[in-house]
């Protein structure tokens, strides 16, 4: 005999006793009757079977059916995310904003080795709103069985598991700004593949994101790629092809940060005073 899933099991009869105490046959089967279910007189040669289900039992007092519950999560409710505005220009007698108040949407690029994670958590840890840190690699490694890993070479199961991660970095992001929480997000990303990059970014986020670019001398990554473990280690060859290809930041127009000699607080304060600029007068990308 065969029970629906969640509902109580009977425990083994005892011998020569009947249900077994503790359990009663009315737990299994609820329904209005509480004595000994009546049974059907024999039916005549010929008679159609009539299914004993079909019997109803009418409660004595009918208990009104309660109101459908809305299809909610929650108690909550949550605007709708959506794409970020581009920030407008300030009046020029306005003071001058504040990052550390304001509600932003940040993009940190990098190559590896360059802090971006230690800077992003540090940044969103000490602001004094709230505020969200989102790492593309931490997304990226939600899969965990066949994960694409791009070390292995770069195919087209690594690049569509990239392009996944980073739409569900911008759904987040977009909710959580929506939501008046802010968000750091940080990527590898190249200047010499705006469409798969930056310009993805800007789909999944909104014109408002304010991309800032972390570029420390190649020895300095180069060391900080040497204390890494697991699939986050690179090659030295791979490490200084990236940093090559992120030289060509220089020269865009978006905010560089040199943090060679800086610790990560410093680099945080740093990079608070480059969103102040970049609030007021906002990077064309």
């Amino acid at each position: 005999m065969q029970h629906a899933v969640g509902s109580p099991l009977p425990p083994p009869p005892q011998p020569g006793h009947g249900p077994a105490v503790g359990w009663s046959p009315a737990a299994h089967h609820p329904g209005p009757h509480q004595g000994s279910a009546p049974v059907p007189p024999p039916m005549a040669p010929g008679h159609p079977m009539q299914a004993p289900h079909q019997v109803s039992h009418q409660a004595p007092h009918q208990v009104p059916a309660p109101p459908p519950v809305p299809d909610t999560t929650g108690h909550v409710p949550l605007p709708p995310g959506g794409p970020v505005a581009a920030p407008g220009t300030p009046p020029a007698t306005a003071p001058a904003p504040d990052p550390a108040t304001t509600t932003l949407a940040v993009l940190l690029i990098g190559p590896a080795g360059a802090g971006k994670t230690s800077v992003a958590k540090y940044w969103a840890d000490h602001r004094r709103v709230p505020t969200a840190h989102i790492s593309l690699d931490d997304v990226r490694e939600w899969v965990r069985s066949g994960f694409a890993d791009p070390q292995s070479g770069w195919n087209e199961n690594s690049e569509a598991q990239y392009r996944l991660a980073r739409r569900t970095c911008g759904f987040s992001a977009r909710n959580f700004l929506a939501n008046g929480i802010s968000c750091i997000l940080d990527d590898a990303v190249f200047p010499d593949r705006p469409v798969v990059g930056l310009g993805g970014w800007k789909r999944h986020v909104g014109p408002g994101l304010l991309p800032v670019v972390l570029l420390p001398g190649l020895d300095v990554v180069l060391e900080r790629n040497a204390e890494r473990s697991g699939n986050r280690r690179l090659t030295d060859e791979e490490v200084a092809r990236i940093h090559g290809r992120m030289a060509g930041w220089y020269g865009s127009g978006l905010p560089i940060i040199d943090n060679s000699q800086l610790d990560v607080p410093e680099t945080a304060q740093v990079l608070d005073e480059v969103l102040a600029r970049s609030i007021a007068s906002p990077p064309n990308w």
